[in-house]
């Protein structure tokens, strides 16, 4: 059986304890991608790590992303190809080693609206096909014609389409994918603790010696002492520099992007597809039964921790969707949408489209170092830069980076589990197309969950509200993967908040049933969760129907935090 650390309740309490107690060679701040890969890399070398989040575990940037593992397109037409091939040798990593059970290549297509499309991106596209060769995707880009175009693309927009170029692409969860670092950095021995908000530093003389921080569960204020400290915030980056005194060596700048969810069956097509706007690229993303399609690319200087969307954010994604389709999609076919800041690094130009999105590290005070910027594909090369960084300042001998030989938890022996899911349906009972879901969401970590149903066969019912996800992964959520509250559950560990119409309203109180044993809510406790989700969804709706990014803000905010301490926009 596969077993791995569980981020449960119990771990949690014994990780503050420890982290209290324990002087840290590297303490990471910020459990996004960068920083639970930052963890893993310190954690595989041989360190003492820790690692603090304020909220939950890619509650930022790291769970509203494209979802995709990809190269990056638009870089070839900034001649970029150092960065390209980067990120093409981290999508060959992560699908054909790292997690294949979490991420898998997508056919695209890129439709073809202009005679002179053909050559300009097959050009392009077989470009970065031929660098991609081997990387994780069956290679050798195809041209295809306006037959088989609308063939594989029935919604097609027939007066607009003159043929496509098919290629494939990395996709992947990225919510679950962090969590899954933070779980096996834990594996390997880092303290993992999630809404834990770095309030101050230690200091002595001109050396950062660790952090003041306060665990927001319970309000108690503590110190973590630590030999080197890596700022991993994203977004926050700059506001945690503040705190050490000043600003860095570089600056980091908010880009929203947006995503609308719709369900699978308003656009007919096999592949997902890619298209250029005046700004950016175009995804229509195949995610189970649903589509996803983004994003856009703006300047956002308002609240950090809860981006808005507004209605011409909306309607600007459907403006040019409906471009290509012949069934045009309107706002009551939107049953989801979400909102997410990349962090780039600060440039000259006004335009958020033409900054950096290549990652930097630095050291602006001894003992502190800052890693921002990249891109979510690249986050193994950025978590393994920064601890370079950091490794430089313990005076001893620290081993390189082995990360791209450390599988996941859930990784191991994934392949052999997804050819034996048949007899693994007839063992557990559950049908094939379940034992795929988990399969595809755990890895050989499902073996957790089947020994789970096996023991409370009610958890291997589906939730009544939300019936594409088993009540055992809700259960399993608390106890083994980090989550505490409705928001955790229903729009991290699971994508409720997105894929249902209503977003989660009445999931919520499904939810909260079980896990309320799990986590030792009260009655009490139950009616203040659901109470704080159905505000925030609420508020999300109003921000919604807003007609700039100002209104939108300020509609948000309409919903508390439901973390005690943390204010609005506050790491």
């Amino acid at each position: 059986m596969s077993t791995a650390q569980a981020l449960s309740p119990s771990s949690r309490a014994e990780s503050l304890k420890k982290l209290e107690e324990t002087e840290l060679d590297v303490l990471v701040i910020g459990g996004g991608v960068v920083g639970a890969g930052s963890a893993l890399d310190a954690a595989t070398r041989g360190l003492k790590v820790g690692l603090v989040e304020a909220r939950d575990f890619a509650s930022g940037t790291s769970s509203r992303s494209s979802k995709l593992f990809h190269g990056g397109l638009r870089y070839l037409e900034q001649f970029n190809f150092a960065l390209v091939f980067e990120a093409l040798r981290e999508r060959s990593l992560v699908l054909n080693s790292l997690c294949p059970h979490l991420a898998k290549p997508v056919p695209f297509i890129y439709p073809l609206e202009k005679l002179i499309d053909r050559p300009y991106v097959g050009l392009g596209i077989g470009v970065y096909d031929v660098m991609g060769a081997g990387r994780g995707v069956p290679s050798h880009h195809k041209h295809v014609g306006k037959k088989k175009t609308l063939e594989s693309f029935p919604s097609g927009k027939r007066s607009a389409i003159r043929g496509s170029v098919k290629f494939y692409e990395g996709q992947v969860d990225d919510a679950r994918h962090t969590m899954m670092l933070a779980r096996t950095a834990a594996e390997y021995g880092a303290l993992c603790v999630n809404s834990t908000r770095v309030i101050g530093f230690l200091r002595e003389e001109d050396r950062v010696v660790g952090v003041k921080a306060v665990d927001l569960e319970t309000g108690r204020a503590f110190e973590i002492r630590a030999r080197q400290v890596i700022n991993a915030a994203g977004v926050w980056t700059d506001e945690i520099q503040e705190m050490v005194g000043g600003r860095g060596q570089f600056q980091v700048r908010a880009s929203k992007g947006v995503h609308l969810v719709v369900p699978r069956n308003r656009i007919n097509s096999s592949t997902g597809i890619i298209t250029r706007t005046e700004k950016s690229l175009l995804f229509v993303i195949p995610w189970g039964s649903h589509w996803i399609i983004g994003t856009t690319d703006t300047d956002w200087n308002l609240d950090l921790a809860h981006p808005a969307a507004s209605r011409s954010d909306i309607d600007y994604i459907l403006g040019h969707v409906n471009k290509l389709l012949q069934d045009e999609l309107t706002h009551e076919d939107v049953v989801g949408v979400y909102a997410g800041l990349r962090p780039l690094l600060f440039g000259e130009s006004d335009s958020t489209s033409t900054l950096s999105r290549e990652h930097a590290v630095s050291s602006p005070v001894r003992g502190l170092t800052v890693v921002a910027g990249g891109k979510y594909t690249t986050y193994r090369v950025m978590a393994k830069d920064a601890v370079d960084s950091a490794v430089h300042g313990l005076e001893q001998k620290v081993p390189k980076s082995c990360t791209e030989r450390i599988q996941l938890v859930g990784a191991d022996g994934y392949f052999a589990a997804h050819n034996n899911r048949h007899l693994t349906a007839e063992r557990t009972g559950l049908h094939v197309s379940t034992i795929e879901h988990l399969l595809g969401r755990y890895g050989t970590l499902a073996d957790e969950l089947f020994e789970l149903i096996e023991a409370r066969p009610e958890l291997g019912q589906p939730l009544d509200s939300a019936p594409e996800y088993l009540r055992a992964e809700i259960h399993y959520a608390a106890s083994h993967e980090g989550a505490q509250h409705l928001d955790d559950f229903l729009t991290r560990r699971t994508r409720i908040s997105i894929e249902v119409t209503d977003r989660g309203d009445a999931a919520a109180a499904e939810v909260a049933e079980l896990v309320a044993p799990v986590l030792g809510w009260t009655p009490e406790h139950i009616a203040e969760e659901i109470e704080h989700y159905r505000l925030r969804v609420a508020a999300e709706r109003e921000s919604q129907e807003q007609p700039d990014d100002l209104t939108a803000d300020a509609a948000r905010l309409g919903a508390p935090d439901v973390r005690t301490g943390v204010t609005v926009g506050q790491v």
